[in-house]
């Protein structure tokens, strides 16, 4: 599913037409829910937001980041998306930029103020921690539907809350999963929870996202998103705030040389 953050963050998560009537296979409607939760937040053009990110470790202890997000909006491909970081004094500047693609790999790039330097993030570094979150490289770009297969696993409720059960398998090189399982309300087809097992098929992390908010009678977007790494005990928790769409961004706002002129 497409996570409208930075998301990625992102995974991206709105409401939608009423599903088929007709007889399908788990995989069909695996897919054809996957399709409508994707295909509701197109439409968006740009959108930029604030984010406070604190991550905790295992012993509990915070650390707090503020940034800033942008994203553009690409027809027949993945979303472009550029994460700022305004606080603290250690990490103000850098800077990540993220070109998400449906089929082909995606392009990503971080520029780091003391080396004053863009470094390309390799494909097969994808797993790699995002500046030291529970969030991987891999997690902040535009989930578009291509990049996976799916399979309907049923429907249960998640927090009192109906939800479809849906299995998504990496159609691509170099993810660090074997799966991932979504939790989606069956009402509002936004994503309430993902599960992600480790190349030895074992539960990695769990993501939750919550405080939904419906802007512009469009697009629905979270408003927190607590990553919890199961094996480790450490977590990651996003929250956003003042979301904004169709601000005039463009294209060329999203390249790699404009990471260095950021302030």
């Amino acid at each position: 599913m497409k996570l409208a953050y930075p998301t990625a963050l992102s995974m991206a998560l709105i409401m939608g037409a009423a599903l088929p009537v007709q007889a399908q296979t788990p995989e069909e409607l695996g897919l054809e829910i996957s399709k409508q939760v994707n295909e509701q937040n197109d439409g968006f053009g740009d959108s930029t937001a604030n984010m406070t990110m604190t991550l905790i470790n295992r012993s509990g202890k915070k650390s707090v980041r503020r940034m800033r997000s942008r994203t553009l909006e690409v027809s027949n491909d993945g979303d472009k998306s550029m994460t700022i970081f305004d606080e603290p004094a250690d990490v103000k500047g850098t800077a990540s930029l993220t070109y998400s693609h449906a089929v082909e790999a995606d392009e990503q790039w971080l520029f780091l103020p003391a080396l004053k330097r863009v470094k390309r993030i390799s494909s097969k570094n994808k797993t790699g921690a995002f500046m030291g979150s529970e969030f991987a490289f891999e997690d902040i770009s535009s989930q578009e539907v291509e990049k996976y297969t799916y399979k309907h696993l049923g429907e249960e409720e998640l927090d009192g809350i109906p939800v479809h059960k849906i299995e998504a398998y990496p159609a691509y090189k170099y993810s660090g999963y074997t799966r991932l399982v979504n939790y989606v309300d069956k009402e509002r087809l936004i994503g309430l929870k993902v599960e992600y097992y480790d190349r030895k098929d074992k539960l990695l992390k769990t993501l939750v996202l919550k405080d939904y908010e419906h802007h512009d009678s469009k697009h629905w977007r979270p408003g927190r998103m607590e990553m919890v790494n199961e094996q480790t005990g450490k977590s990651t928790i996003l929250e956003f705030s003042d979301y904004a769409f169709g601000t005039g961004l463009k294209d060329k706002d999203f390249s790699s040389n404009a990471l260095k002129k950021l302030r």
